[in-house]
């Protein structure tokens, strides 16, 4: 199922869940009275755990007629993101000058995985503008990334055990400050700009993909700069959540970011780095397209 969270675009004051039809191209509204405005579909995960029914459906409406949030329009806590983990894209950084966490030639392909957050400030929904803060930054990059959305929490999770809590998937551009990520070491500053973490379109639950086998892609201007699979990722999903829930207790609704594969703008010579006016489009295969436009800050 495709769970999202809207408003209608002739009605901006309330925002609303529902259940997404991408074959007819429609909605399904619950009938929800709650402020969903931070929530959203988190609302549903929490009535799945607990065992009860899924609120009636009150309304349809066309796709084309409502606006689109961040399924999560505001996470609980800083998002989950894992640094270097695709093979391709870890040597282009940790050729790229950018990289302070290569520390010699060879060094490039990570042992463990590389974990750092962004914080919920920086969600922002599909269509939603990526503001670039010119008198702090222009080296601006995009990087597609598959998510995980946990469903039931725990500590100490086994890779064995790992999809049991999993609730979804969903997918984020990783935008970064590349200056800032290199200038400052940790990665934290440079990812975490307002606007940063377009989220979206929607959740898609576990079921409907085949978690191993998941395709990844990314345009600017519609140039195709990324195109990966789930297949290539140096730590699969259950390793990165063993590795974070080894010592971090995950809650429901935790939210995961994957790791980008090669072919973001600092890869090549000179960095393509995103301008005012660009637009990035993210296809996550099962899931949908996040699609976001650059502008500068007034």
């Amino acid at each position: 199922m495709k769970f999202a969270t809207f408003r209608l675009k002739n009605n901006l004051n309330q925002v609303r869940i529902g259940m997404v039809d991408t074959n007819h191209q429609k909605i399904h509204e619950y009938d929800e009275n709650k402020d969903l405005s931070e929530t959203g579909v988190l609302h549903i995960l929490k009535l799945q755990l607990d065992a009860k029914p899924l609120p009636r459906i009150t309304a349809t409406h066309e796709l084309e007629n409502v606006q689109l949030l961040a399924p999560i329009p505001r996470p609980q806590r800083n998002i989950f993101c894992v640094g270097k983990n695709y093979y391709e894209h870890a040597k282009e950084f940790g050729t790229s000058g950018y990289d302070s966490s290569t520390s010699k030639p060879g060094d490039e392909i990570p042992k463990h995985p590389i974990i750092f957050t962004k914080p919920p400030e920086s969600v922002i929904g599909t269509g939603e503008n990526i503001v670039i803060p010119q008198k702090v930054s222009t080296d601006i990059d995009y990087e597609v990334e598959l998510t995980v959305i946990i469903g039931k929490g725990g500590k100490g999770i086994t890779r064995q055990d790992a999809f049991k809590h999993v609730w979804g998937y969903t997918i984020i551009n990783d935008v970064t400050a590349r200056d800032w990520q290199q200038r400052h070491k940790q990665w934290f500053l440079g990812k975490s700009f307002d606007t940063f973490c377009p989220m979206g379109p929607w959740i898609v639950t576990r079921d409907e993909l085949v978690d191993d086998d998941i395709s990844v892609k990314c345009w600017v201007n519609n140039e195709l700069r990324q195109s990966s699979n789930s297949k290539d990722l140096i730590f699969d999903v259950p390793t990165l959540i063993e590795t974070i829930s080894a010592g971090i207790t995950l809650y429901p609704g935790d939210i995961i970011a994957t790791g980008t594969p090669a072919g973001v703008g600092l890869g090549f010579k000179p960095p393509r780095f995103l301008k005012a006016g660009d637009t990035v489009r993210l296809e996550v295969g099962g899931v949908g397209v996040l699609e976001n436009k650059l502008v500068s800050e007034v």
